[in-house]
């Protein structure tokens, strides 16, 4: 797999001032973790949202300080409310010889035959799982093939994924991960009786109406 690599300077701008870095065209972030103490960088924002969008929890990143590479995880990712643009991010940075926890995706795979021959509809119950290896083990994703789902009912948990080797699952393998339900039964048209209750004087439930609005009155 094709290493991803960010540039980045070390920041020196914190608090409310890193509106001035965003407005000159850089991106705010910080990394922390193994054998580092909490250091404040800039990435160049267009060079950030072409690269980092499409990379996963679980992929690693070589964010390159001046010269100095730090092997990272994306933990957080903070966007503009309207725009939905980054405007902050969290790095981890992390041993390649101590394993760590994390979050990976699910991907589905595959054509459910159960939703063409009896219009199943397709449940998701989990979009990411917990795994615990090495940084170098760790898969982009896992993917779940839904292809061996042929009637209303099939289901896959957790136990049924192919999780690679040297990745342990910290997720129950319990859960659920897919489903395929019934579709839903559309609802019967009411009989309209309206010609039928014609004629036979029924009147409107005074006393009741009479009385909600005495408890109104009292209230």
């Amino acid at each position: 797999m094709e290493e991803v690599v960010v540039k980045a300077k070390r920041r020196e701008v914190v608090g409310k001032q890193v509106k001035a870095l965003r407005r000159q065209g850089w991106l705010p972030a910080i990394i922390y973790g193994y054998g580092i103490d909490p250091l404040p960088i800039s990435l160049d924002f267009r060079e950030a949202n072409r690269v980092l969008p499409g990379v996963s929890s679980s992929r690693l990143i070589v964010v390159d300080v001046d010269g100095k590479k730090h092997t990272s995880l994306v933990r957080e990712r903070q966007r503009h409310p309207v725009t939905g643009d980054m405007i902050h991010l969290d790095f981890q940075e992390v041993s390649m010889t101590e394993k760590l926890r994390t979050m990976v995706s699910l991907e589905l795979i595959g054509e459910a035959p159960a939703i063409e021959n009896f219009g199943g509809i397709l449940v998701s119950g989990q979009e990411h799982i917990e795994i615990e290896c090495l940084p170098g083990d760790l898969p982009n994703l896992i993917e779940v093939d839904i292809s061996g789902l042929q009637e209303i009912g099939d289901s896959l948990y957790v136990r049924d994924l192919v999780i690679p080797k040297d990745v342990e699952v910290l997720t129950d393998r319990d859960e659920l991960v897919v489903v395929i339900t019934a579709p839903a039964a559309e609802p019967e048209e009411e009989e309209e009786e309206e010609e039928e209750i014609e004629g036979y004087g029924v009147e409107e439930p005074e006393v009741i109406e009479h009385g909600k609005r005495e408890e109104e009155e009292e209230e």
